[in-house]
């Protein structure tokens, strides 16, 4: 009896496909840096750097995406929904910081052509 309990397959459905599933590579910086495009928005000229690890962080997902379509079987779940979030923080943070950017440049420009005016007051 012992031999068959020791020989016997374990229990329940799990396929092979799920015990050797693995993460895909760049999810977890893909979330990292479209929280950190969402995070570098704010701020003037900082923006840029959230316009720049916008468009890196779109860039990866699409690619991460696209392996993950090639062969789902072979990634988890959750590493694709790491991507998806990551891709929507980053539209996020594109989004507002091009609006920040492009007041901050409205704004200078403005400040700009005032200067002569407020040079006439003294």
């Amino acid at each position: 009896m012992e031999e068959q309990a020791f020989n016997s397959k374990p229990q329940g459905d799990i396929g092979n496909n799920q015990l050797f599933q693995q993460n895909l590579p760049n999810a977890n910086t893909i979330l990292v840096l479209g929280i950190l495009s969402i995070v570098f928005c704010w701020w003037h000229l900082v923006s840029l750097v959230g316009i720049v690890l916008g468009i890196i962080t779109l860039f990866l997902s699409k690619k991460e995406s696209a392996i993950y379509n090639a062969s789902p079987q072979k990634y988890t779940f959750s590493s694709m929904n790491n991507v998806k979030t990551g891709r929507i923080c980053a539209i996020i943070g594109l989004i507002i910081s091009v609006v920040i950017f492009f007041l901050f440049i409205l704004l200078m420009i403005g400040f700009m052509t005032t200067l002569p005016f407020w040079g006439m007051i003294r």
